[in-house]
Formats: structure tokens, sequence, C-alpha cells
């Protein structure tokens, strides 16, 4: 082994042994953070290539679930369950990488990048770095499961790991979708009076980020988000009890024609089915997600596969 080859291998281990207070688990299954689905079921019907299943864990705790396409190095959706909050953002977190997705024998925690100039060949073979972004002008690094959506510091750090994020055009990002995930939050704290289950997830653009010539992040075409409160306030104003117990938004990842489309589960589950990579089964909650509302159409959720 040459100096530049030792070089390279121990720098590699030395960023693996960083910030051991975080941590993930990634294999074939959910089971172990299966409780972010609702009814502890995963969305049906999202393919992809190369899928792996994290459960994303922070300091000692699980956080959410994220399904994480590692040949397109770009997370398909991420499954959490809404905080009430004050909106506000975490400024100070570092960001984070998925070790287990360079090795399986490694331990499973995720671990903080080190500043450096150039990230190890054994991380970014595997995921996104965050030298994909450098040049990448346009773009900006968007959440699945943002921060504003959770309430404790930890919860709101652990959404800071490049698992979890997406390239989106930034203009898209500041004037459409940031605006539309406080719309989500602020409904969500005024009138869901139980657990919120949210999936946030992309479809795929053909398009990608290239780096020194080489193809490194598939690029969103559309970023859409579903949330599935079985139990709300039925004394809501007509203008947002419509909205409840499900309900959905989609937008396009593009420089215009970017504003937020909402619409009920099942329109958007129709939307989806019409895009590459979506299966014609798809369904995002077990049957449509079940209502308490006395008043909810029963025929909605008798259409759904499971």
């Amino acid at each position: 082994m040459n100096i530049h080859s030792f070089c390279t291998c121990w720098l590699s281990f030395s960023i693996l042994l960083v910030s051991p207070l975080v941590s993930a688990s990634v294999s074939n299954s959910f089971k172990d953070c299966s409780h972010f689905f609702y009814m502890q079921t995963p969305p049906v019907g999202i393919r992809g290539t190369n899928l792996r299943k994290i459960c994303q864990r922070y300091a000692d705790k699980l956080r959410y679930s994220t399904l994480y396409d590692s040949s397109r190095r770009l997370p398909l959706y991420s499954a959490y369950i809404f905080k009430k909050s004050d909106g506000k953002r975490s400024m100070d977190t570092p960001w984070m990488y998925e070790p287990q997705l360079v090795s399986k024998d490694e331990s499973g925690n995720m671990r903080t990048l080190a500043l450096i100039d150039d990230t190890p060949p054994l991380i970014e073979d595997s995921q996104a770095v965050l030298e994909d972004y450098t040049d990448a002008v346009e773009y900006k690094r968007g959440p699945l499961n943002p921060d504003l959506h959770q309430a404790e510091p930890d919860d709101k750090s652990s959404t800071y790991t490049l698992t979890n994020v997406v390239p989106l055009i930034t203009d898209f990002l500041d004037t459409s979708w940031h605006p539309y995930l406080d719309i989500i939050r602020r409904r969500l704290n005024n009138f869901c009076q139980g657990k919120s289950f949210m999936v946030t997830g992309v479809t795929i653009s053909g398009s990608t980020i290239q780096r020194d010539k080489r193809e490194r992040l598939a690029i969103p075409k559309h970023l859409w988000l579903a949330y599935c409160c079985p139990q709300f306030d039925h004394n809501s104003p007509y203008e947002v009890r419509f909205m409840f117990p499900s309900y959905g938004g989609y937008a396009l990842n593009e420089q215009t024609g970017h504003s937020v489309v909402e619409v009920p589960l099942k329109t958007l589950e129709n939307f989806l089915k019409s895009q590459t990579d979506i299966d014609s089964e798809l369904t995002i909650f077990y049957k449509g997600c079940v209502s308490e509302n006395p008043f909810k159409r029963k025929r909605d959720l008798s259409s759904v596969s499971v």
C-alpha cells in the first residue's frame, strides 16, 4: 500500500469514528421504526433501485424512518410524527451522514461529517455529500422531515442528515415549499388532537447533479407531502374541516410554476401513480387513513388497496 492509499484509508476510518451520540440503523425492513407509520404500515408502491430502509436514530433514540435509493443517492420519502411547535429552526446543527450505507459492518451510528476538503471515497460512493451541493448553485438542501415540524431540540437536530434531504430549486424552496410547511404546521397545531403521521417524498425527473463529470444526485421532479390525523377537532372551521383526517400537497421542483397544489389524499395518490417509479397500487397510508370523523365518506376508504 502506498502512502496516498494509506492516508485515504486512515482518513476514512477516522471520520467514521466521529460523533458516537448519533446513530441509525439500515436494513431491508422498517421493523424497528414501524411506529412512525400509520397503523405501523409503510407506504406501498414506491419503486427504486438498491433501496435501503433507514431507522434514523439520534442521541440513542429513534426519530423517523427514511426509504433511501442508494443508486440515485436520494431519499424517496421520510416518514415522521408531527410535533406541535413554534416553527423555529435549528441553526447550529452540523450535517451528518449514514455509515451503514458505506459498510454493513458498521455499528449503525450516524456520524457528523468532518470539515475537510475532500470526503473519503468510501462515503461519497454510497450517498450524497456536502461537496455535491458546492457548485450546484441553483439548489439548496431541502429536508423531507423538516425541523419546523419538530419541537424538541434533538428531534430538530436529527433532521440534519444528508439521507433526509434532496436538491431543491432555491426559489421553490424559499417561496413555495417552506411557506406550505408552515401552513401545515399551523393547521396541525390548531386542529389535530392526536398523532399526525406524515410522509414527505419525491418523484424522479431523470436529471442529475454532476460533479467532476460524474452523475452524483438525482434531482426530484416533484416534492409531495401527506398527513394522516385520525383524531381531530370536529368543530374546526369548514375551510379546514374537509382537510381532515387526511390531506396532501405536491409541487414542481422548478424555477417557475412551482406553487403547491393541495389535494385530498386519494387525488394525490392518483397523481403520483402517473409518475415514473410509482406503482399503480400506490398506498401512502393504510386503508387511506381511517377517519374518526363520522361524516367522512366511507367509499373513499374502501377503494384503497392495502
